[in-house]
């Protein structure tokens, strides 16, 4: 049955829109100059798709909306090419005194050309040789019918639905003027930061990274369902053309790219044009020099005689043109060993495992270490200290071990676990719950995190200490002068003007001023006070200033304001933490782990007796009596069939721990538990380290609970229980503002948007956030009325 005819207006906003999604894709693929976001061409996307969607006689195989394709049965099909496509001899530096020793290959690939076209300094194209996969690609009538790989040079693999999913190139081809059939030819890559985004996400969620970008781009194209394909971000650069039918191109191979490009098609930015041996090895050094600071990997660079009249005179020799060849630059992958596995502390606390190397040359840097990312990507690839292992180095990317020469493992070796302590400080080494990523507890105390720690401190939103930027506090750790955030207190101008006259001396600073004799003070004294400002604070900013592994500027006001008392913060155990709002498993365990570690608790004290008061300190909350009792503390024990309508039960006959220990299984079944969950119960009190951790919880629920007054009622925030989202800029407030105005009447502002979101507050260019509320049905609001919500409350 024929399809109907879609509407003019339909048929006209889908010509629109496809010519929309082009230019952008031309723009961003070829042009690198894009003029939309990519949230706007995803709307675009799925306009069309809709439309296409609605009305199927709109539907075309050059529509932008046929990126996925159907997924290939039992492999893909042979391509046999009409024109087969070669690979390039490969020429490499050699040990030589002048260049012409050197590059010894290319100087008698140039001399036989000028021999044999009798020509002087002849004339070459050349380009990056980008480290991906070949294909190639067949367009009839300007529109792209068919995509092969290289294969063996004469059959390839058809995977043009595949092909169909990367952007970059085009379904449709621009301009006009191209022949009735021309196949063009390139390379599918992978570029850097789209590799280590796809890395990135892997590891987060326990899948099994790429090796390399031009494995990513080759595995990439070669997956058997298209949807996959789809996923992985590719990009296409064009470098030749293959059968041409129908038509013309022009006489040489620079003006035939540029030419492509016209029509549409990517190509590499870095192409030229060079004369003679000394040209060619100019172009070689100057890629060679920016070859860490290009977005994809090279290795190496093509020289092509330009003219084509030339090219056929010169001819082929077995399987490879005589009118071209690849320059090769250094291996950018090596083989060696791994002898020893260490932890490194970075400036946050994260642990990072890296492997100790037998030194190895590695894109002609030698290498002694590698970076083997976390303790996931460590047993994922079994790395174990004596392993043979194939390390890489691209660009400016840190070493990182890529893959395990397994039957060249020596026998006896053991896995590898993370150590319990941190190297550095022997603080503990943390886990964050659900993710690869260790830390070191010892954020006051470890010393490969001082300058952080300190800088974090002293920021505006912390403990504002004017006058104590980065600058300074790199050299008070740098010169030894400060190792925790309370030495900070026990400073004096004359130290501070002793730190300044040597960081200058070391920087080759020194003003003219200072020669001659004139210290200016009125900074250091300027300083000093600003630390003295700095004790009164309150119970929220100090918080937020011990820099505790997800404790922000929220979650540290929720402790404050929960808690009341910095007495009650640092000696609550993750049990009785996990009872305030919005207070996971993730963030208790983080903020009891912390004050576990002996170091940070010497450096509060200190800082406590250097005369850091707090201006709110206060009563615990009355509603931690709605929150906390035994039956919650057992509610979050992990007893066996335990639930939380058995927690219920037990609270209300037996109100403490004592209690229910001395009722045993006979008196909890008569109170109604099942007989399952008694079972479980009186397993886990057996558990001597169970009982001592309900026995710590309860004593400081207790302690908690006294702590409030008999007579203190119950206030609830206006906005207790709201769940606001700000997306888009505000004509009145910054978001700073909105977000703590919002946060003082009870509200929780989240950077996400979900179904439990109360509220989103839209302000100018408000962005996908909008997007995913009006797709959930949530309540959008403009500024006017964020406004009025605020006045309400606040007057």
């Amino acid at each position: 049955m024929t399809e109907p005819l879609p509407p003019p207006e339909a048929i006209a906003r889908a010509a629109t829109l496809r010519a929309a999604i082009e230019q952008a894709n031309y723009r961003y693929h070829v042009l690198d100059d894009p003029d939309i976001t990519d949230a706007d061409y995803d709307r675009l996307m799925r306009e069309l798709e809709a439309l296409e969607t609605a009305h199927p006689a709109l539907a075309s195989t050059s529509s932008p909306t046929r990126t996925v394709g159907a997924r290939a049965h039992g492999g893909f099909a042979e391509v046999r090419h009409a024109i087969p496509m070669l690979s390039l001899g490969n020429a490499f530096e050699q040990a030589g005194d002048t260049e012409r020793e050197r590059f010894r290959e290319i100087a008698e690939f140039e001399r036989r050309i000028e021999q044999t076209l009798d020509r002087r300094v002849p004339v070459f194209s050349v380009e990056p040789k980008l480290d991906g996969l070949a294909i190639s690609l067949r367009y009839e009538q300007g529109v792209f019918v068919q995509g092969a790989t290289r294969g063996d040079g004469e059959t390839g693999e058809d995977v043009t639905a595949n092909l169909r999913t990367v952007r970059a190139i085009p379904l449709k081809m621009r301009g006009e003027g191209w022949p009735d059939v021309l196949e063009v030819r390139g390379e599918v890559i992978m570029l850097r930061k789209d590799f280590e985004a796809f890395n990135d996400y892997a590891r987060k969620h326990d899948e099994k990274p790429l090796a390399n970008p031009r494995n990513g781009a080759a595995g990439s194209l070669r997956q058997l369902d298209p949807a996959i394909t789809a996923k992985r971000r590719l990009s296409f650069f064009a470098y030749a053309i293959g059968v041409v039918e129908g038509g013309e191109l022009p006489p040489t191979h620079s003006a035939t790219l540029r030419q492509l490009r016209e029509w549409g098609f990517p190509v590499s930015p870095e192409v030229a044009t060079a004369r003679g041996f000394d040209g060619l090895i100019a172009y070689f050094q100057r890629i060679g020099a920016r070859r860490d600071t290009l977005p994809y990997d090279i290795d190496g660079v093509v020289y092509k005689l330009d003219d084509y009249a030339g090219q056929r005179e010169m001819g082929f020799v077995s399987r490879a043109p005589r009118w071209a060849i690849a320059h090769k630059f250094p291996a950018q992958e090596q083989t060696t060993t791994v002898e020893a596995i260490e932890i490194q502390i970075g400036r946050t606390g994260a642990a990072t495992p890296v492997a100790r190397l037998a030194a190895v040359q590695v894109a002609g840097v030698t290498v002694t270490n590698a970076t083997l990312h976390n303790a996931d990507q460590i047993a994922r690839l079994d790395v174990r200290v004596g392993d043979t292992v194939i390390v890489r180095r691209a660009g400016d990317v840190i070493p990182e071990v890529v893959r395990v020469i397994a039957d060249q493992r020596p026998p006896h070796t053991v896995p590898w676990t993370m150590p319990a302590h941190c190297p550095v400080c022997g603080s503990a080494l943390m886990r964050e719950e659900g993710a690869a990523a260790w830390r070191c507890s010892g954020g006051l105390v470890c010393a490969a995190q001082r300058k952080e720690a300190l800088i974090h401190f002293a920021s505006r939103r912390a403990m504002d200490i004017e006058g104590l930027g980065q600058r300074f506090a790199e050299a008070l750790v740098e010169l030894d002068i400060v190792h925790t955030p309370a030495d900070l207190y026990a400073l004096t101008v004359e130290r501070f003007v002793a730190m300044k006259q040597a960081i200058d001396e070391r920087d080759g600073t020194t003003p003219e001023t200072v020669k001659a004799g004139k210290v200016a003070t009125r900074w250091a004294e300027n300083l000093v006070a600003g630390i003295e400002a700095s004790k009164q604070t309150t119970l929220a900013r100090f918080l937020f200033a011990l820099g505790i592994m997800h404790i922000g500027e929220s979650t540290a006001r929720t402790l404050a304001s929960w808690l009341g008392r910095l007495e009650f913060v640092r000696s609550m155990p993750a049990s009785v933490l996990r009872v305030l709002p919005d207070v996971g498993d993730e963030v208790a365990a983080s903020i009891a782990g912390f004050f576990a570690q002996e170091g940070n608790q010497q450096v509060v004290d200190a800082l406590l007796a250097a005369g850091i008061v707090f201006s709110d300190e206060t009563a615990p909350s009355p509603l931690l009596r709605e929150r906390v009792d035994l039956g919650v503390l057992l509610g979050q024990a992990g007893v066996s069939k335990l639930g939380p309508k058995s927690c219920r039960v037990l609270v209300e006959h037996f109100p403490t721990l004592d209690r229910l220990v001395a009722g045993g299984p006979a008196h909890w079944s008569t109170a109604g538990l099942p007989q399952a969950a008694a079972a479980g119960l009186a397993e886990h009190l057996a558990d001597p380290s169970a009982m001592a951790n309900l026995r710590e919880a309860e004593a400081a629920m207790q302690r908690l609970l006294g702590a409030i007054p008999a007579t203190a009622e119950v206030a609830r925030a206006p906005l207790d229980g709201q769940t606001f989202v700000l997306t888009g800029t505000l004509a009145t407030l910054t978001r700073e503002d909105a977000k703590a105005r919002l946060e003082a009447l009870g509200a929780k502002v989240s950077g996400s948007v979900s179904k439990k979101t109360s509220v989103v507050v839209a302000g100018e260019a408000a962005g996908s956030k909008l997007d995913k509320a009006q797709e959930l049905g949530v309540t959008v609001w403009d500024e006017a009325q964020l406004l009025a919500l605020l006045a309400t409350h606040e007057g």
